[in-house]
């Protein structure tokens, strides 16, 4: 990679995502030096009852240098190529909407298992990270740029919240620090980041909720093999999220209708033109970034064909 491109990479992130990169490297750096302030912002379940605000606080508090790095990095990421489709403000909501469910089903199946296996490190061990956010954010990058291709890897994008799912499988069999901690959070962030876009997300421009689109159903995170089991299960989920709105839905003339079901408020052919707006903004990106690292060539080049025209 040549060092325009790696200069590249690394510019042209958003002031939001520096400012949630520095409230997650300043809250490392608080926990390091005061470890008992992990006490009142991690999440504690059995003393959530009384501090609630670890709901929301927990998922921009990281333990680990390598948590605080991995986060940080993913966040601004990520972030250059959703932000600016979004908008800002829509950004921050699906950050602070994913963040705090993660916490509540956390939450919730820690207490479970506590009752099941009368073991009290599910309610004293401290949780906390940006890990669930991070695995909601690659679910909206699958949604916009789902066949672009993550270079590295050498993988489509709309496999990376698979892929880390996956991963954190694979790691909680060796460890059960993060079977008990991770992959739980991995877990729901990445299903409480698709419910979102796939039914509440309103945008602006149309007024419509969600993406109805065939390519962001829920089995599209599974190998095709599996789909045909996936999608009868998927469908229940769809009838309990969509049969209420059916009414307002057809009020308003629009929704969309897969099988017997109508998914609030959406307009698959707005999902597809929004897909393609990623792409083109993707597009977009790069090419300017390749015009910076080769822009004294260029306008060079520029000068010597306007006078070839002029003669």
């Amino acid at each position: 990679m040549s060092s325009p491109a790696v200069a590249n990479l690394f510019t042209g992130f958003t002031r939001l995502c520096k400012g949630l990169a520095a409230v997650l490297v300043c809250g490392y750096i608080a926990v390091q030096i005061f470890p008992s302030i992990l006490t009142y912002v991690a999440l504690i379940p059995a003393r959530t009852i009384p501090f609630g605000w670890n709901l929301l606080t927990a998922g921009y508090v990281e333990q680990t240098v390598y948590g605080v790095v991995s986060s940080t990095i993913g966040l601004v990421l990520i972030g250059k190529v959703l932000e600016p489709i979004w908008g800002s403000r829509e950004f921050l909501k699906f950050i602070f909407i994913v963040n705090f469910l993660t916490s509540v089903c956390v939450f919730i199946t820690t207490i479970s298992l506590y009752y099941v296996t009368m073991q009290e490190s599910y309610l004293y061990t401290p949780l906390s990270g940006f890990s669930g956010v991070l695995a909601g954010l690659l679910v909206g990058i699958k949604q916009i740029i789902p066949d672009q291709e993550f270079s590295p890897l050498k993988i489509k994008v709309k496999w990376l919240p698979s892929m880390m799912v996956l991963l954190g499988i694979c790691v909680s069999f060796f460890t059960m620090e993060a079977a008990a901690s991770y992959l739980p959070v991995l877990i729901f962030g990445t299903y409480t980041g698709w419910i979102y876009l796939r039914y509440f997300q309103r945008k602006q421009e149309t007024g419509f909720k969600g993406d109805p689109s065939p390519e962001f159903a829920f089995s599209t995170f599974f190998p095709e093999f599996l789909r045909a089991v996936i999608d009868p299960m998927a469908t229940v989920f769809d009838r309990m999220l969509c049969g209420r709105s059916e009414a307002s839905n057809e009020a308003r003339g629009g929704g969309y209708t897969s099988g017997s079901n109508t998914l609030p408020g959406s307009d698959p052919i707005e999902a597809t033109r929004r897909r393609e707006r990623g792409a083109r903004a993707l597009e977009e990106r790069l090419a300017a970034e390749r015009l910076t690292g080769g822009g004294a060539k260029s306008k060079t080049d520029e000068g010597e064909r306007d006078a070839t025209e002029n003669v």
